[in-house]
């Protein structure tokens, strides 16, 4: 496991042919990204399906603007949420994350199941004293 070091993320709100968000965490040079169907939320225990879709450039983390018809993705990207967080835990099946942004902040994980892009994101509960 690495070190908990501070990266950047972004949430993407992104009107195309379905609006939808995108969840992008700064990764090893990429932005590690995936699609979520339905507005995130910051309750805890409520998951959200999320689809991993391709990397994306670090460039694209400040991105808003309309991407062309014609294009791959075509439609509005506005910023929803961005900030940093600290990854806690990265495995194939896994990951926890400490979001820090102007809408989310906590623990926030990601958890792989049966289809091979599938996901479900969600806020986890805060434990302890």
């Amino acid at each position: 496991m690495e070190p908990p070091v501070s990266r950047n993320f972004v949430i993407h709100r992104h009107q195309a042919k379905r609006l939808h968000y995108d969840l992008r965490l700064e990764y090893r040079g990429v932005l590690k990204s995936w699609a979520l169907p339905k507005e995130p939320l910051n309750t805890p225990g409520i998951k959200r399906l999320a689809v991993a879709v391709e990397d994306h450039p670090l460039e694209y983390i400040d991105f808003e603007g309309t991407i062309p018809e014609g294009n791959y993705g075509a439609g509005e990207v506005a910023i929803w949420d961005q900030g940093a967080y600290v990854l806690e835990e990265a495995r194939p099946e896994k990951w926890v994350f400490f979001l820090k942004g102007r809408r989310f902040r906590g623990r926030f994980t990601l958890i792989k199941f049966q289809e091979p892009r599938n996901w479900f994101f969600m806020k986890m509960r805060e434990t302890g004293a």
